[in-house]
């Protein structure tokens, strides 16, 4: 950085922030030369940073903060396979309709279904995900529930006994879950053993029930099976998915949805 090119120190902070996505140490001395400060200067913004959570400090220098780590994983995840998501819940929103009672489950599928339910009117949008939550407080024309429960460690989910009474209280028109997998045969898998109780409660709870799942998960599986393809309404996901699994799932009374991607902007 040349002479004349000195930054804000907001400007600077968030560009040692930056840095710190590759989840590796910083040091002083190499953050004091790279912004042409000094090293107390430094020294004042990593501290200033591990305050607001987003470092943890070191001899000599800074690493990321696990909020900070888990928060580039979260967008990570959201950035992955964003078309199929996007054209996922464009198809999912059609089912929804003014006065309707809507469960949302925690995923980055089901957010980006929020999303585009913002400027929705006369909703209700009961969920277990403070994500989803955040995304939806400020719309007019949606009552948000959030469930109580306790805070999933590594996650933006609400999971627990609290979580599963407080679904009890209600009743949905419609249920819109994410998945990490869904085995050949049809099965959907969780991997957090937690999220799969409530995760059953939100099928029970709902009138009619829809799986969201992007390509990259038909034909996996993870830790914990928790429903089956027939088990629910219908199971949304994009033209990327093999026609083999497709056809396998319709065999076993699966409803299936696949919505075509719009091609790539240049």
């Amino acid at each position: 950085m040349g002479k004349g090119k000195r930054i804000s120190v907001q400007q600077r902070q968030l560009a040692i922030c930056k840095l710190l996505e590759n989840g590796k140490e910083v040091t002083i001395l190499d953050l004091a030369k790279q912004f042409q400060v000094s090293e107390m200067t430094v020294r004042r913004d990593l501290d200033k940073l591990e305050q607001t959570g987003q470092v943890r400090r070191t001899h000599g220098g800074g690493m990321p903060a696990q909020r900070m780590v888990f928060e580039f994983d979260f967008l990570s995840r959201r950035k992955t396979n964003a078309r199929a998501k996007q054209a996922i819940a464009a198809e999912a929103i059609k089912l929804v309709q003014p006065g309707h009672r809507i469960i949302l489950d925690s995923g980055t599928t089901t957010l980006a279904l929020a999303h585009l339910l913002r400027d929705y009117q006369d909703l209700v949008v009961i969920t277990p995900s403070l994500a989803v939550a955040s995304e939806l407080q400020f719309s007019e024309g949606i009552q948000v529930v959030l469930l109580g429960g306790v805070v999933n460690k590594g996650s933006l989910d609400l999971t627990g006994l609290v979580t599963e009474r407080m679904l009890e209280l209600f009743t949905a028109d419609l249920a819109f879950q994410g998945t990490d997998g869904i085995g050949a045969d049809g099965a959907i898998y969780t991997n957090d053993l937690k999220m799969a109780h409530v995760d059953q409660k939100i099928r029970h709870q709902a009138e009619r029930c829809y799986v969201l799942a992007d390509s990259s998960k038909i034909g996996k599986t993870a830790l914990a099976r928790y429903t089956t393809i027939k088990n629910v309404d219908a199971l949304i996901t994009d033209d990327g998915a093999q026609e083999i699994h497709l056809t396998r799932f319709r065999e076993n009374d699966g409803h299936v949805t696949v919505v075509p991607l719009a091609p790539r902007k240049k």
